[in-house]
């Protein structure tokens, strides 16, 4: 039978069980083998000595366990120093029993183990999210450049977030602001939510703006002119839609836990600085520069990089032109079947 082995690390005042399963008959090696491990233990400056931890045994001689502490808090150092050398510690202790397995565990280990899956994680993450949004802009512009600039813009008002919660949270001077006491830390699993929930928000700002570039681009505008248009047109949903969102998520920075704070000044930074500065300021200075190459590959007939100035009013005179002609033909048409029916 393989032995199962538990142990925690604690503070002095909330200890962690070391749990140790192991067959009956194994029982004395055990013993051995976890007293080898507390003697480690003793007189190490990272680990508790308030109490004496005692080994204890269940009725059937399998499980085996012991409290052991350390004095720092959860989210220090040292206590991810202590839960680094137990894990060192623990595979040498159990090596001479047969067929041993060993396992840390406790609240220390469970949020190590749960960032280190996270890390691990994360780029597949990414990469599925980069990806899509790349796949779902090229085919609703069937432009290549508006693909990778709305990847590249979405990063940096998420990047912008982070550091906002890096400056607010790992650091002590919003404490009185927040009223939260600053562990110097940002919860492990905010950074992957907070991108994914990001990204799709801003999706929706880039896609309505961009949309609204180009139905002007499609008239035959310069791309100057049509980011002009299009930034004044969707000004206004934009701006309201951020301002009800902000509203929204500043009320999670009110609340007492600290995890719903970080989630509401995280959001609420992103929404402002990418509806006032990425929508306001970058997009239009970024499609303006871009120029004919916005609509690369696909382009557009006869705007994004059409005529400029007097060409300009020549081509919007002779549209309007046309569609005056047209609609004159409808009256016209109109007119002389009412007479037919008369």
């Amino acid at each position: 039978m393989n032995i199962a082995r538990r142990l925690a690390v604690g503070n002095g005042h909330d200890r962690r069980l070391v749990a140790v399963r192991a067959p009956a008959a194994q029982a004395g090696e055990v013993r051995s083998a976890l007293r080898s491990l507390l003697e480690r233990t003793a007189d190490h400056e990272l680990f508790a000595h308030d109490t004496t931890p005692e080994i204890k045994e269940s009725a059937d001689h399998r499980v085996h366990t012991v409290d052991v502490g350390t004095p720092h808090q959860p989210k220090s150092a040292g206590a991810r120093d202590s839960l680094a050398l137990l894990r060192g510690w623990l595979p040498r202790a159990v090596a001479d029993v047969p067929d041993a397995e060993s396992a840390v565990g406790g609240k220390v280990a469970q949020g190590a183990d749960f960032t280190a899956h996270l890390e691990e994680r994360m780029p597949y993450v990414v990469g599925f999210v980069l990806l899509l949004t790349f796949a779902t802009m090229v085919l609703i512009f069937r432009s290549v450049a508006v693909a990778l600039s709305a990847i590249v813009l979405n990063l940096l008002s998420a990047a912008a977030s982070f550091g906002v919660l890096v400056a607010v949270f790992q650091h002590t001077w919003a404490e009185g602001l927040l009223d939260f006491r600053s562990s110097g830390a940002v919860v492990s699993w905010l950074p992957l939510f907070l991108f994914v929930v990001l990204f799709g928000l801003s999706m929706d700002y880039h896609v309505f703006v961009v949309s609204r570039i180009r139905e002007v681009a499609l008239t035959g505008a310069s791309t100057r002119d049509a980011v002009r248009q299009g930034i004044t047109r969707s000004a206004g949903v934009v701006t309201s839609a951020a301002v009800v969102m902000v509203g929204v998520f500043g009320i999670f920075g009110t609340l007492s836990m600290v995890e719903f704070k970080q989630l509401g000044v995280g959001l609420t930074a992103a929404i402002l600085l990418d509806a006032v500065v990425i929508r306001i300021y970058v997009l239009p200075a970024l499609m303006t520069v871009l120029g004919k190459w916005n609509w690369w590959p696909a382009g557009i007939p006869g705007g994004g990089h059409g005529p400029s100035g007097r060409g300009r009013d020549r081509t919007g005179r002779a549209g309007r032109a046309a569609t005056a002609a047209h609609r004159a033909g409808e009256r016209s048409e109109y007119a002389s079947s009412h007479r037919r029916q008369r």
